[in-house]
């Protein structure tokens, strides 16, 4: 108690001294016209991305000295497929001693800073050895920055820096970088600088915990840590309301299954501005969707509508949250409280009474002070109906969200590199989905916990109330484990308890609500039994989730036995999503879940043993015999029906979102299953195109049209599956970094041979020999097309299942007329099709696929019996 109350008179004492010494700071509530600097950082000329931007060389920036000896230019030796251009990307500025780029400023305007950084190897550098600081007018945006490290723990290609700085009242905005003199060899890079004259967007905000105090944040500078666009779709940077932000889906930062529900205003509600609002506060599209809580009220009384995000500690916070009621006309229609980490910061929150009508946008700001504690590396934002004002719905609602890290009293910015997964990367995403962790205590002790700043009188008392309160909730079981995050492409690592609405432990909540009854519930002794106690020696897979253990049940079944790692960034959703869809998915070419195990904290999966592993280790890396081409192309074909049925038999649309050789599993008798359901997500219902959400998947596999515009449909998967029926050619992995850099990329180099007609060099040497001339040519076809930048170029999943049927028929009949080919084809493709009228829950189909292909074409050439 003492030690807590302690860390929080430190905290008043700096944050008084803070605010003491913002409102020194002059700013202009108008900044000078607008203007702009976009450079291409080691460009020779002037370059247009894929957006139609304009980027200009960086030299003219730089002192005269930086082109003799401190700084090199370099281009980057591979480009990933996931870059959503090459510009600024494929070219850096390499400084192995301090250099400062300067900028002719009005000293009275606020600006933008993005920083794009692309770590890649160059000439003679490579980036795991790059730490260094940047710092612009007295403040430090980055130190000891690793581009490198920060990728790898977010599995991206290239990563984005936003910063707003307050007008720095000289003519000259100077950004220095400096390589760190810890790290031998250590020197800076970049690849693409923005810095972009803006409006004053901020003011004073009121501070959470602390009644009557508001600091000034148009004093501050900050880094933009997410942007959201709560209920809706991705926005990119040109349909942003003028000042270049890109907003994002906001779907995996909330609470587990309570996602509340999302709407947009019809077409007869126009979105009005008030006069005191203006237009590049947020674009329009923010205030045209939202995300509200349900329309049941006895639903909505048992849980709180939260979203979780990954932050630095001891830092202060700027929450920007924004509102526009387009459903409802009249005050006290829906009233709710605001609530951010466990405190109050808005009760009776009603947007019609802020905005006197319907269609106009308001938004409220709110600073919070996040400890350097345990638990102060999270952030909570929440929103329940309040029940005084006795509202006519029981509901609450958001539209917008923008949290920003304000700089400390130091200047500084800057928070530590993330770290990296200790699981090998990059096989699966690691970008985590954010779940909520309940107190021990009553259906309303749930939502009272929220409001744990209402009863305190003073900001001392209530520091140390929810300081206590905090250690509690850590005690009761939660675990929290820090993960990588990056701005704007951010990702967020938290708490995780399983526990239910009344706070009792319940061992099996979620695999007896999720699972409808079709998942078997294991106890965790029979599991320990099963392993032999988790016996490393039983070990056969380690992946992002966890663990996969062989094991027994039932007196001698073998299974596959998967076993959640505390510390790994997958977790409860992932969890939820595979009991979800494995439990009500039945299929030949599914791997089939037989039951689960949530118990102690422990979060386990069991599965059909596949006998013969992945299909992966039967290409290459391991010294097992080489797969011939004919056992090759039956595995593809049989990956192709699971996926085919995913996104077409199921009563709707299911995206995996991680296809690859590793998520091929062979069973005793070789038959392909598809596995690893933990990211997949539901497809497009009939009137939308796509499903907007944040990038998942693994490099060398992601579609490049999902991850430029994060619009997903099941033609990502097509993408995917593409790279692995390269993989099963060429018995090379999707990413080799060993290669020259025009071969890293599988998929790079396929399309590259395909151009120049030299495919046949790059087939394996094992089946080189096997492989008749018209089924290798149908073959390549078929993954060429997979691999169309565009979505609508590339084939349905069905199509790439006839062409393989086809490919089949061309090889084992090579001879033979092709209208015959084609006719056996059909009727192969025609058998799979009946088979995905059963039901999703029925078992019927399992049986009835145990006819191979062979059988079928024996039934085409002898008739009878059919």
């Amino acid at each position: 108690m003492v030690n807590a109350a302690m860390n929080f008179v430190k905290f008043l004492v700096i944050i008084t001294t803070f605010c003491s010494g913002l409102s020194k700071v002059n700013s202009s509530k108008n900044g000078s016209n607008s203007y702009s600097f976009v450079l291409a950082c080691g460009a020779t000329s002037n370059a247009t991305d894929a957006d139609g931007r304009i980027w200009s060389p960086d030299s003219t920036h730089l002192p005269s000295s930086s082109s003799s000896g401190n700084s090199i230019t370099s281009k980057a030796k591979y480009q990933d497929p996931s870059l959503v251009s090459d510009i600024p990307y494929m070219t850096a500025r390499i400084f192995k001693t301090q250099t400062t780029y300067s900028f002719p400023v009005s000293p009275i305007s606020r600006h933008w800073i993005r920083l794009h950084f692309y770590p890649s190897s160059y000439d003679n550098f490579n980036c795991s050895n790059s730490f260094f600081s940047v710092t612009v007018g007295g403040f430090t945006l980055l130190n000891n920055f690793s581009a490198s490290i920060t990728a790898q723990a977010l599995t991206q290609a290239y990563i984005i820096r936003e910063f707003t700085l307050v007008p720095l009242q000289t003519n000259t905005l100077n950004i220095t970088f400096n390589p760190s003199s810890v790290y031998k060899d250590s020197f800076a890079f970049i690849n693409g600088i923005e810095i972009i004259s803006m409006p004053e967007i901020f003011q004073a905000a009121p501070m959470v915990g602390f009644s009557d105090q508001t600091m000034e944040t148009e004093a501050s500078s900050m880094q933009t840590m997410f942007r959201l666009n709560v209920g809706g779709q991705y926005i990119p940077a040109n349909n942003d309301s003028g000042l270049g932000r890109i907003w994002y889906d906001d779907a995996p930062y909330l609470f587990g299954a309570s996602f509340g529900v999302t709407s947009a205003a019809n077409n007869s509600v126009k979105i009005s501005y008030p006069p005191n609002l203006p237009n590049y506060i947020a674009p329009v599209d923010v205030y045209r969707t939202a995300r509200s809580m349900g329309p049941n009220p006895d639903v909505n009384r048992n849980y709180n509508l939260t979203w979780i995000f990954q932050i630095d500690g001891n830092f202060t916070y700027l929450v920007r949250l924004h509102f526009c009621e387009f459903q409802l006309t009249r005050m006290n229609q829906r009233v709710f409280n605001i609530y951010i980490n466990n405190q109050t910061a808005l009760e009776e929150a009603d947007v019609i009474s802020w905005t006197s009508a319907q269609g106009v946008p308001a938004y409220k700001d709110f600073v919070i002070y996040a400890t350097d504690q345990p638990g102060g590396d999270e952030m909570w934002v929440a929103l329940h109906p309040n029940d005084k004002t006795k509202a006519e719905f029981y509901d609450s609602i958001l539209n917008g969200l923008e949290i920003f890290k304000i700089n400390d009293t130091t200047g500084n910015l800057a928070g530590p590199n993330p770290v990296p997964s200790s699981t090998p990367p990059p096989e699966t995403d690691s970008q985590p989905k954010p779940s909520f962790a309940s107190n021990k205590s009553s259906k309303s002790g749930i939502i009272a916990g929220s409001v744990v700043g209402l009863a305190a009188g003073f900001g001392i008392v209530f520091g140390v109330v929810a300081f206590i309160k905090r250690k509690k909730n850590m005690n009761s079981g939660g675990k929290s484990s820090r993960g990588g995050w990056l701005p704007i492409y951010s990702s967020s690592r938290t708490t995780e308890t399983r526990t239910t609405i009344s706070g009792k432990s319940s061992g099996s909540s979620h695999i007896s609500n999720i699972g409808g009854g079709l998942c078997r519930h294991f106890t965790l002794a029979e599991i320990k039994h099963g392993t032999k106690n988790f016996d490393e020696s039983l070990v056969i897979g380690v992946g992002g989730f966890g663990k996969v253990y062989k094991g027994e049940i039932d007196g001698g079944t073998s299974v596959a036995i998967k076993r959640a790692n505390p510390s790994s960034e997958q977790g409860l959703h992932e969890f939820q999503t595979e009991i979800e869809l494995l439990s009500k998915l039945r299929h030949r070419h599914l791997v089939s879940l037989i039951g689960a195990c949530e118990e102690n904290e422990e979060m386990i999966l069991v599965y059909d043993y596949m006998a013969n592993g992945t299909l992966r280790e039967h290409l290459y890396k391991h010294n097992k015999p080489p797969l011939s081409w004919k056992q090759r192309l039956d595995i593809c074909i049989g990956a192709a029906r699971g996926l085919h049925y995913l996104h077409t038999g199921a009563r709707y649309t299911i995206i995996h979102r991680d296809v690859k050789t590793t998520n091929i599993l062979l069973d005793d008798k070789w038959v392909a299953k598809v596995s690893d359901f933990g990211l997949s997500k539901t497809g497009p219902n009939l009137h939308q195109t796509h499903v907007s959400t944040m990038v998942k998947g693994s490099f060398g596999y992601l579609d490049p049209e999902y991850f430029r515009r994060q619009q997903l449909t099941e033609k990502s998967d097509v993408y995917s599956f593409g790279v692995v029926l390269y993989e099963v050619l060429c018995g090379r992995p999707a990413l080799n970094p060993s290669l020259p850099k025009e071969q890293v990329s599988l998929a790079d180099w396929a399309l590259h041979c395909h151009r120049r007609h030299t495919t046949k060099e790059i087939v394996d040497p094992h089946i080189k020999g096997e492989i008749t001339q018209e089924c290798l040519k149908q073959f390549v076809d078929t993954a060429v097309s997979c691999l169309s930048d565009h979505g609508t170029d590339r084939p349905s999943m069905g199509s790439v299942l006839w062409n393989l049927e086809y490919c089949l028929q061309m090889q084992n009949n090579p001879d033979g007329p092709k209208m015959v080919a084609e006719q056996k084809a059909n009727d192969a493709y025609a058998m799979h099709t009946e088979l995905l009228s059963i039901t999703e829950e029925g078992g019927e189909g399992e049986e009835s696929e145990e006819h191979s292909t062979e059988a079928v074409f024996s039934q085409i050439v002898n008739p009878q019996g059919r």
